[in-house]
């Protein structure tokens, strides 16, 4: 990338945007000047344009015409394909489509349906339940489409009981092996079935299968896409990502279908009711915009406020699935996006936990500590300073003061004079410990919410849970760390998600403040177990003695099978490479790609195919970018 448009780039962020913003912006017809100062645009948008990156070049319509726009000779390819799967034998799925309408919209009800009708798969059955109707053309529509392809069944309900009720009529006459839900005023890419049936036919065992979604509005104009992880259980409490979803006909039938009083999330109760009956690998992410959301005033894709209810009934949707799991803990609404955070109960006797800082003539190191211990609320903990060799008198003088600390907490200091071994010295911490509970942290880091380790805790000692990874910010109030995704920075082994995005921002679609799971999370401050810490060996001192063995370490609790967690409630200040400097030389930046190339080797097919990071998304920036181009054939290369 060129010099000037990093500029470019940079200038944005000081003024609280990205590229993508813009470009969201931009799409969903936003006066550019109103999200960033006239002055700053001016000149950015020069600077780009000098360079040939226009934002209309990078724009998500533009996207869409270049990677996902099938045209007819695609279409007969994957007509064609379906055609000879079929005559060859294979069992293609009857996929039923329900959709529940009320008083919908003339235009949008005909979209829907001739939506469906446009699928280039066409072992189908759309049935739809009207719910007692009042509007006279709602009927007339229905019984004109039912008449003309006997693939569409229609029920009308005597009285009008609500989406849940309506969708359970709905459900009673479908006959597929495979349930897809659809509203009545959204639609589907033609595609979208083939796309199913091929997953399918992929995992014949798949209990639920999503996709990646966006918006459209009256007009037909699509924008602001969703490109999601693959499944992750933290985020599906956070938020209702897998939205309009395809199911196993069983299993919805399993579990009693749609529940009243549930109305606006009566699709998340039904995905975790699902989903607590079904291994991880049954829950299948198709990473194509499938799905088109409609976004009017009147819709919960135009605005939450319009159905408060949905969020009440999705609180209690989660708070169901904690009791029926038999898990402890409160549901928090959060206050920055349509989402929510759970409090997880701590145990009565708190675990001790062991902070371990390794350091050398940190100026920091004071800032750090003391706030450690001034400002941090939980009070069960123990600090373990790894000094690697510092000579300045005042950290000398200070180390000492420190070593013969009587108060709480209790205060060990350990002299290591070797080379700089960030693994060593968090290895030797971590081999002095007393704690439950291990702490990594870094001598630059500063306390300022007294509730972190809390919350951080409140994570770490779930069964399930391998390692948690707090909210960094930099001085100036943005991101610094907010996740890692592995292979981002360009190709790389890692790099921070969310990073530069201002800390008041919910980032890509909550991301940057909603709970959830990554592959790996930063080391800088990482609370884990001290069991799992030693069962996995720690971290890595001969091939990772300085970059990524935090990422590494995480990926081998992965593989074991822990969750690793990025908690945001944790918040911290991150005054980053204050002490050991940035891998600004060439020596430095040499042996920062020997560390990256030996994770790439050990773990490439992981970096590769990040199950947090979507592949329509960039790797050349942390702020979810579109990827031109995406890393994910079209669904019609077959």
């Amino acid at each position: 990338m060129n010099s000037p448009i990093k500029y470019a780039k940079r200038m944005l962020l000081r003024a609280g945007q990205t590229l993508t913003s813009l470009r969201l912006a931009k799409d969903s017809g936003i006066p550019l000047y109103r999200v960033i100062p006239r002055k700053v645009l001016s000149r950015t948008l020069r600077m780009l344009d000098r360079h040939g990156v226009t934002l209309h070049q990078r724009s998500y319509p533009a996207w869409i015409a270049k990677y996902d726009t099938m045209d007819s000779d695609a279409r007969s390819r994957l007509s064609g394909y379906l055609y000879r799967l079929g005559a060859s034998g294979e069992e293609l799925p009857l996929i039923s489509i329900i959709m529940p309408t009320y008083n919908t919209p003339e235009m949008y009800l005909v979209q829907a349906i001739e939506s469906v009708l446009d699928q280039v798969y066409e072992n189908w059955e759309l049935c739809i339940a009207d719910d007692a109707s009042t509007k006279p053309h709602v009927r007339e529509i229905l019984e004109q489409y039912g008449s003309k392809d006997k693939r569409i069944k229609i029920s009308f309900r005597e009285t009008n009981g609500h989406i849940s009720a309506a969708s359970n009529t709905a459900l009673e006459m479908a006959t597929g092996k495979y349930t897809a839900l659809l509203d009545h005023d959204d639609t589907i890419s033609a595609y979208a079935l083939a796309a199913i049936a091929l997953e399918v036919r992929n995992r014949p065992d798949a209990a639920l299968i999503y996709c990646d979604e966006d918006k459209i509005d009256g007009n037909g104009n699509r924008f602001n896409p969703y490109f999601k992880a693959d499944f992750d259980p933290e985020l599906i409490l956070a938020q209702n990502y897998l939205s309009h979803c395809v199911f196993a006909t069983e299993a919805i039938r399993a579990v009693g279908g749609f529940r009243i009083g549930y109305e606006g999330s009566q699709d998340w109760d039904l995905a975790l009711r699902v989903i607590e009956r079904s291994d991880s690998t049954q829950i299948r992410h198709i990473p194509h915009v499938l799905y088109h959301w409609r976004a009017h005033s009147g819709s919960t894709a135009g605005s939450m406020d319009t159905k408060s209810y949905a969020t009440d009934a999705g609180k209690k949707a989660v708070e169901d699935h904690l009791e029926r799991t038999g898990q402890k803990g409160e549901v928090i609404s959060l206050p920055l996006v349509p989402g929510q955070r759970v409090r997880y109960e701590l145990p009565a006797t708190l675990p001790l936990v062991s902070v371990i800082i390794p350091t050398r003539d940190g100026r920091l190191l004071k800032t750090c500590v003391d706030s450690l211990i001034q400002k941090t609320s939980y009070n069960h903990f123990e600090i373990i300073i790894v000094d690697n060799g510092s000579v300045q008198p005042s950290t000398l003088i200070y180390l000492d003061r420190l070593a013969k600390f009587n108060d709480r907490p209790h205060v060990q200091v350990i002299c290591m004079d070797i080379p700089f071994n960030y693994s060593t010295l968090n290895n030797t911490g971590v081999s002095h410990a007393d704690g439950e509970l291990i702490c990594l942290l870094n001598d630059d880091i500063e306390i300022t919410d007294p509730e972190w380790l809390t919350e951080m805790v409140r994570q770490a000692i779930r069964p399930e849970i391998g390692a948690v990874g707090a909210k960094l910010l930099y001085p100036n109030g943005n991101i610094q760390h907010g996740g890692v995704i592995l292979g981002l920075s360009g190709g790389g082994a890692a790099d921070h998600a969310s990073r530069y995005t201002p800390s008041y921002s919910s980032g890509y679609f909550g991301r940057a403040v909603l709970t959830q799971s990554f592959s790996a999370v930063t080391g800088a401050c990482l609370v884990t177990k001290r069991e799992l810490y030693e069962k996995v060996g720690g971290l890595d001192e001969d091939h990772l003695p300085i970059a990524y063995n935090d990422v590494e370490f995480c990926i081998r609790l992965k593989d074991k099978g822990y969750r690793i967690i990025w908690e945001p409630a944790a918040v911290l200040t991150h005054h980053e490479s204050t002490s050991r400097g940035y891998d600004d030389t060439p020596k430095k930046a040499a042996r920062v790609r020997r560390e990256a190339g030996w994770v790439q080797q050990q773990w490439g097919t992981l970096i590769h195919n990040d199950p947090a990071y979507n592949p329509n998304l960039s790797l050349e920036t942390a702020d979810f970018s579109l990827g031109w181009p995406p890393r994910v054939e079209p669904v019609w290369v077959v």
